[in-house]
């Protein structure tokens, strides 16, 4: 049995990332672990909201605090009720810390972690990539899987590989962690600088190696700048892709799979993405 982490913000509840966490339960019997982060720095209200007509009001305060905390506990029920349902394990961790350590902390514990792209825990409305996405994706210690706003079942499957370790692993560690997505269609894609031969780094091990996951796979190799063809091509392949890609850290040792390309994925191609440090 894998242990699955889905993190919820109780006040702005996904039902995307509930419906994705749902699934990958379903599919591969593991223990679904919602994360319920309440961080001491963030309610549904601001202090604009607080003042009253002889200034801050204390009654409006003890209203408003009543108020998040139902809706953290519907939260709850909800993932629970969605749980019981599909008859798939379950556990509920409450968090009322600061939202980042205590999710990293999470993740040393999890074999995957599920969260919305458009996170933020905060009043702040923030672009995609968030702030609060970037602090986790760059501290994370499991695989993750950052989810679009609209859940769509997954028809097609591709893998980026640039031929560093990186990207590699985060192909081992999806075919570790979904292998009923095996019988999907498959696509393994890289791109060549415009100075290089059109030619798969390392082609024969690579694609032995590919073999043995995914017989039927697919192989296109584009040619420019990594980050530009990537998200040309994706756009063009559909809405229902999932997308598996290397380490996120800055320092990472693949030369195109780092932060701007997750990044760019995020921003433009709104599909799910599993992403995976080495």
């Amino acid at each position: 049995m894998k242990k699955i982490s889905v993190v919820f913000d109780g006040l702005k509840f996904a039902n995307n990332t509930l419906t994705y966490g749902i699934k990958l339960g379903e599919n591969s019997n593991a223990l679904l672990s919602g994360v319920f982060l309440e961080s001491f720095l963030y309610n549904s209200y601001t202090l604009a909201d607080l003042v009253g007509t002889q200034g801050l009001s204390q009654v409006k305060m003890k209203h408003l605090l009543e108020k998040d905390e139902k809706m953290r506990v519907k939260s709850v029920e909800a993932f629970e009720q969605a749980c019981k349902k599909a008859e798939i394990n379950y556990s509920v961790h409450h968090h009322p810390s600061f939202a980042i350590p205590e999710v990293l902390r999470e993740s040393i514990y999890s074999d995957l972690l599920l969260i919305s792209a458009d996170e933020t825990f905060s009043h702040v409305a923030d672009q995609q990539p968030t702030q609060f996405i970037r602090e986790l994706l760059a501290g994370i210690q499991c695989p993750v899987l950052i989810l679009p706003k609209e859940y769509r079942d997954v028809e097609k499957v591709v893998l980026l590989y640039d031929g560093k370790p990186a990207s590699v692993y985060a192909i081992k560690m999806f075919n570790y962690m979904m292998p009923w997505l095996r019988s999907k269609p498959t696509e393994v894609v890289s791109v060549a600088d415009e100075k290089e031969y059109m030619e798969f780094p390392r082609e024969t091990v690579v694609k032995e190696f590919i073999a043995c996951h995914y017989p039927d796979a697919d192989y296109t190799m584009l040619n420019g700048d990594p980050e530009n063809e990537v998200v040309t091509y994706l756009e063009k392949s559909g809405k229902n892709c999932l997308i598996v890609l290397g380490a996120y850290h800055r320092n990472a040792v693949s030369r195109w799979f780092k932060s701007s390309m997750a990044d760019r994925l995020m921003k433009d191609i709104h599909m799910p993405l599993f992403i995976a440090h080495h």
